[in-house]
């Protein structure tokens, strides 16, 4: 193996539910030699999935099956393969997703998690689930993050969303909107500022990173008239993040305070709740965003869309996301190399 290819991170791309786009998705982005030219690729997932979607996309690449335990080489044109499943005919169905899919994209998770945390991967990169086939097949979570979360011995993570124009972490997640006041708390915060804080130093080059957080309320609240919780939960938690050494402002409206990240201002919006960070963020980047969890002892990302089993098995699927979710955990990887080849010479002081 010559040097450029020992350089190359090996990243995981796991196949999400068999029944949606997952296959499609990846097929279609090891089909590209920019993601050869980046990474060595190993799809944890199912063989047979992988050669029906490349029968449906008419592409012409080889599926090469890896044993536990062996490295990929990262050859364009070759799609190397960890075989974690043999899953029937009635389970490769597109858009008829079944438990035994369900329960098999929970294992390609598990498995690659558990190669990243050993060192045998560089990275992650997933492919879409569904949260529903994921707990009809054993696997009790709310979806990708929390599960990963859990198989890092409850890692505290964040997530973020980002592309060329825009990054937007979130505070709270996935919970009905009419319980994000009463749950959101100083607190997390302070605790998600912290590890976005870190993690774009360590992964993204940014020696000060610049946050804003975004107001709950219409106006920031409008002095109360409009709800104390900027008053009262996010300015002492901007107050000490600040504290600890933090370059954070805010709350700002959140109707302007996208505008003035996009235009160069910030380097990531921290928002309260799910939809008022991914509603710009897709308006955006609906194609080419990408979905980072922060805060894992491992880089995962991941495409910023669904399982869309609508669509699945009939070449419509835009694997632009995955290309670029791959691209990042490259990025990240390599960063992450560069860091700690700086901090070498220290150690050995």
């Amino acid at each position: 193996m010559n040097t450029v290819m020992t350089e190359r991170p090996v990243l995981g791309l796991t196949m999400g539910d068999p029944a949606g786009v997952g296959p499609e998705v990846i097929v279609r982005a090891l089909a590209e030699q920019e993601v050869y030219d980046i990474c060595r690729p190993l799809v944890l997932g199912d063989a047979g999935a992988i050669r029906q979607a490349l029968h449906t996309l008419r592409l012409d690449l080889a599926v090469q099956t890896l044993a536990s335990g062996e490295a990929p080489e990262g050859n364009a044109g070759v799609i190397e393969v960890l075989p974690l499943s043999e899953l029937q005919p009635e389970d490769l169905i597109p858009g008829r997703p079944t438990a035994e899919g369900g329960a098999a994209s929970g294992r390609y998770i598990e498995t690659a998690a558990r190669m990243a945390m050993n060192g045998r991967l560089q990275g992650m990169v997933t492919a879409p689930i569904s949260k529903e086939n994921l707990n009809r097949g054993g696997y009790r979570y709310q979806g990708h993050t929390q599960m990963l979360a859990h198989l890092a011995d409850g890692a505290e993570v964040v997530m973020m969303l980002a592309g060329p124009k825009l990054r937007v972490v979130l505070a709270t997640i996935h919970i009905p909107l009419k319980d994000v006041p009463e749950t959101l708390t100083s607190d997390q915060i302070v605790d998600t500022a912290r590890i976005t804080n870190r993690c774009l130093k360590k992964y993204f080059g940014l020696a000060e990173p610049r946050l804003a957080a975004a107001a709950l309320n219409p106006h920031g609240g409008e002095g109360g008239m409009f709800g104390r919780e900027d008053e009262e939960i996010i300015m002492p938690a901007v107050s000490e993040a600040r504290s600890l050494g933090m370059d954070i402002k805010g709350p700002y409206p959140a109707d302007t305070v996208f505008y003035r990240a996009v235009q160069g201002e910030f380097d990531v919006v921290v928002c309260m709740y799910h939809d008022q960070g991914l509603i710009p963020l897709k308006l955006l980047h609906f194609r080419d965003g990408v979905n980072v969890t922060l805060g894992l002892p491992f880089i995962r990302t991941s495409v910023d869309h669904g399982t869309a089993f609508d669509i699945a098995g009939q070449g419509l699927a835009d694997h632009t996301s995955m290309v670029c979710a791959v691209r990042m955990a490259a990025e990240m990887a390599a960063m992450e190399k560069k860091g700690l080849e700086q901090e070498q010479p220290e150690a050995l002081d």
